[in-house]
């Protein structure tokens, strides 16, 4: 299978294997140094469309024609997540060209996918190692994969593991059972807040040169809301985002927003006038931020992003420009 420039620096490939479907290249469950700074850079976005594995068929340890065969997108801290967690397992890991999206994304956007999965078994071959037929998939990329289908084209039977990695050895000693808590999907504090250093990078390299910006102009005012509109919805959110109100990430956003606006405006000596056009202004930008967690969230599903955004970036639209021209208006009077 062909790669580009991006895929592949990252493997952690020990060899090869030989097998009867030719030279297959070997992994290590071993997670070093190295694979830790290239997870911290990757949430922090730094190069994040880089962290791409070559899709394609990868031994770890010394698997055989009767180990199972786990699925995984060619995200590479899915890559790493799955391989460190079944250390002492001897397996086949198929990855999945999922465009660097991990499982519970890709499965959402289609990327991981029934005809990914089906066009993956037969290009590596699988079919000629193993005398089973059967692949372990995580259970985030059910979304996307239509078992049947699967089944008839390839013969390969699907099982859904357990939602983490972590739990794959007891899965696999259970005899490929998932327990009730293996099912739940958790979305604690600690998985909130681990999504927004990449969010704070990706729209902080707009919006903090904008508020430099501001303040060189002498509006410090707005540069001290345009950076608190940043925090809020890539930080805010996140981490508050069971007790914020309402089920739309728009209006979650737009509340940790206002939140914000709010406790920073009497420190601004805002008037009431002045107050509710940066509110219309800067609420907004919140709001759009926070509707980018709506794809690495259990709250919602593809079609509710799609209606979300329907609603909810017109509205913001509309109230920036109404806070804009409410200013622009105070100027010429």
């Amino acid at each position: 299978m062909s790669m580009n420039g991006n895929e592949n620096q990252f493997t952690t490939v020990t060899g090869t294997l030989n097998t009867s479907a030719g030279q297959i290249p070997s992994t290590s469950a071993e997670y070093k140094s190295a694979d830790r700074l290239a997870a911290w850079k990757a949430r922090w976005g730094i190069h994040r469309a880089a962290w791409l594995i070559k899709p394609g068929l990868y031994a770890l340890g010394a698997p055989s024609a009767a180990s199972p065969v786990f699925a995984t997108a060619n995200y590479k801290l899915s890559f790493d997540n799955l391989r460190r967690n079944l250390k002492g397992i001897d397996s086949w890991i198929l990855v999945l060209n999922t465009k660097g999206i991990n499982v519970w994304c890709a499965a959402g956007k289609g990327t991981f996918g029934t005809l990914e999965l089906v066009r993956s078994i037969m290009e590596t071959g699988l079919e000629k190692l193993l005398e089973h037929k059967s692949i372990i998939l995580p259970q985030l990329g059910a979304p996307g994969v239509a078992a049947h289908r699967v089944k008839a084209y390839t013969g390969f039977s699907v099982t859904y593991g357990p939602v983490r990695a972590e739990d794959i050895p007891e899965f696999m000693r259970l005899g490929n059972k998932t327990s009730p808590e293996m099912r739940e999907v958790r979305f604690g504090f600690f998985d909130r807040i681990i999504l927004a250093p990449v969010e704070f990078v990706q729209f902080g390299k707009y919006i903090l040169p904008a508020a430099l910006i501001l303040y060189l102009l002498g509006l410090k005012a707005d540069a001290v809301l345009a950076a608190g509109a940043l925090l809020a919805g890539s930080v805010l959110v996140p981490a508050f985002l069971p007790r914020l109100p309402g089920r739309s990430f728009a209006l979650k956003g737009a509340a940790a927003g206002f939140s914000v606006v709010a406790a920073l405006s009497p420190l601004l000596d805002f008037d009431l006038y002045q107050f509710c056009a940066r509110t219309l202004i800067y609420i907004p930008i919140a709001s759009f931020i926070g509707l980018e967690f709506t794809g690495s969230s259990t709250y919602t599903s593809l079609s509710g992003v799609k209606k979300e955004m329907r609603i909810a970036m017109p509205a913001q639209a509309l109230a920036l420009l109404t806070g804009l021209l409410m200013l622009a208006f105070r100027r010429l009077l």
